[in-house]
């Protein structure tokens, strides 16, 4: 069977290529300017959420270039594949079904001849009942007490996505537990973590797809002993563990009993997992109804990508966006701005989402590629990146393309906090579009009475090109329902784009081989006796290390 053409060989892409050298003439002050109905022909709806795209650099053509370019690459066929259950993960040989954990009770997914919606709604019951009996008092610690304190250690999407969602919908956290994520292998990590806990009324989640993940094994070994030195050598420690993980029989020979063992899937990804028993923290902190709303939200986002035709779907509009601010316009970074403050880790939940699922050299057959394959992605919530990085994005010599995400309902009685908040993330859009040119600035300069020469000296400092793109995602209000629906956006963009890149965007093999090459040296480090070969920098810096106390 011949190979299709890699993509940036189509006609498609060479339309768009060809396209682009006259769209990059065009500023969007003039875009907006030959067209008043340019919002409402480039704003688009599922439900109560808005995604904007009015401030893109594109018009009609480009959209419909881009469309062409879809349709080449065969989205809605990766798309359906994908749904369906078929195996495209083809480099582990796995189904991507991370879609099936939002799966209503009652649907139906067969995947190799088994409904797996039954499984998936089977965990959840037991996920219920472990939340309840956590939350009711009837699972205690060694001594008794109720549960005050969780530890829920992680690495990758087994921390980052409970993480952020955690502290996304701090509005809706439920008294009497402390939740406290632990990922880092430094023991700065683990260590500050327990200062704040009391032994023997903590509980500690342990997240891992493998089990065997060395960061966080790692840490569960430390909090194993922290729980023996102060309950007891001879503790029924175990009482205070749980487990989470893709292979339920490997926690049990950590120590930890088969009933608090909760199961999720091969065919969940890392970074797609927070919709599955490594939800677990997420119910323990807002309740398992409000877990199930989180669940809803990203399957209404789901069932609009499955059906929405393609020129009204918001996935695919999004990332057909990103693809021509990469690919054609050669903006290769992406700032992640939310106008709320508990979206504070969402940058750095989506730089694992999107930089690990696409950040590939290679296509899905092995074939090197010629183009960019997602942005370096970064990001603070308004406003305080205002008072960080913005002046790049203003005046810096390189366009960085952002997303405003921006509720339009604060959870908090205080309004005119949040007036001052939306008319700062309304503003900063405006300003990054229109800019303000060189006799703007000197007529500004010349009406508060400024003399000639200092007109000339502050003007060039204090215009700005504009011209920079931005995408603005409005929801009515940050709660578990529209926050599902945001972080399904993100997925289903993310996975259009490495689609019409040709690559998987579903392993992460570039993670590994620092992880191989750790293993000899942390030998050599603990054993004076050890030596294997390296580069003469990795030798001289080990050779310094082994020298160096551990304890300052």
């Amino acid at each position: 069977m011949s190979l299709p053409l890699p993509i940036d060989q189509t006609p498609a892409w060479r339309a768009l290529a060809a396209h682009a050298l006259a769209m990059k003439q065009r500023h969007l002050r003039e875009l907006f300017a030959s067209d008043p109905q340019r919002f409402e022909r480039f704003s688009f709806r599922c439900d109560e959420f808005l995604l904007d795209l009015s401030r893109q650099r594109l018009e009609s053509e480009t959209l419909n270039l881009l469309l062409d370019l879809a349709r080449e690459a065969k989205v809605e066929e990766w798309r359906d594949r994908m749904l369906r259950g078929e195996r495209i993960n083809v480099t582990e040989d796995r189904a991507v079904l991370h879609t099936a954990l939002r799966l209503p009770k009652g649907s139906s997914l067969i995947v190799d001849g088994e409904d797996v919606v039954p499984h998936v709604h089977r965990e959840l019951q037991r996920m219920a009942a472990m939340v309840d009996a956590i939350r009711g008092g009837h699972w205690r610690g060694v001594t008794g007490e109720r549960f005050k304190h969780v530890i829920a250690i992680g690495i990758g999407g087994s921390d980052l996505g409970p993480r952020m969602v955690v502290e996304a919908l701090s509005p809706y956290r439920q008294p009497g537990l402390d939740i406290h994520f632990v990922s880092n292998v430094d023991g700065a990590d683990i260590a500050r973590a327990l200062q704040r806990c009391d032994p023997a009324s903590t509980l500690v989640i342990v997240a891992s797809k493998t089990f065997t993940t060395q960061e966080t094994m790692m840490n569960a070994e430390t909090a194993r002993d922290w729980l023996r030195r102060s309950l007891g050598a001879d503790c029924d420690w175990a009482k205070h563990f749980t487990g989470i993980s893709a292979n339920p029989g490997i926690p049990g020979k950590f120590g930890i009993p088969p009933e608090r063992v909760l199961q999720f899937w091969d065919w969940v990804g890392g970074r797609y997992s927070l919709w599955s028993a490594i939800g677990l923290s997420i119910a323990l902190a807002i309740g398992m109804p409000r877990f199930r709303e989180l669940l809803a939200g990203a399957h209404a986002m789901d069932r609009h990508f499955a059906t929405a035709p393609l020129d009204k779907n918001l996935p695919v509009l999004m990332a057909l966006a990103g693809i021509w601010n990469i690919n054609f316009l050669g903006f290769t970074s992406l700032a992640v701005l939310p106008y709320d403050h508990g979206l504070s880790k969402l940058a750095a939940y989506l730089q694992q989402a999107d930089m690990e699922s696409n950040g590939k050299g290679v296509d899905r057959w092995g074939r090197s590629v010629g183009y960019a394959t997602g942005p370096t992605v970064f990001g603070e919530p308004g406003t305080n990146g205002q008072h960080a990085f913005y002046q790049l994005l203003h005046q810096g010599p390189q366009p960085i393309p952002a997303d405003f995400i921006v509720p339009l309902g604060s959870h908090y009685r205080l309004d005119k906090h949040h007036d001052i908040l939306l008319a700062n993330a309304f503003a900063q859009a405006e300003a990054l579009m229109k800019g303000r040119t060189r006799a703007e600035a000197e007529a500004e300069l010349r009406q508060e009475g400024l003399p000639e020469d200092k007109v000339a000296m502050l003007a060039p400092q204090k215009a700005f090109p504009g011209n920079r793109p931005s995408t603005t995602i409005l929801l009515p209000r940050l709660d578990p329902y529209y926050l599902g629906m945001l972080i399904a956006l993100y997925e289903h963009k993310i996975f259009v784009q490495g689609a019409i890149w040709g690559i998987n965007s579903f392993d992460q093999w570039g993670v590994e081989l620092g992880k191989q090459l750790a293993k000899p040296i942390l030998e050599e480090l603990t054993n004076s006796n050890v030596q294997h070969p390296h580069d003469a920098a990795t030798s001289a810096l080990i050779n310094i290390a082994r020298g160096y106390p551990r304890q300052t």
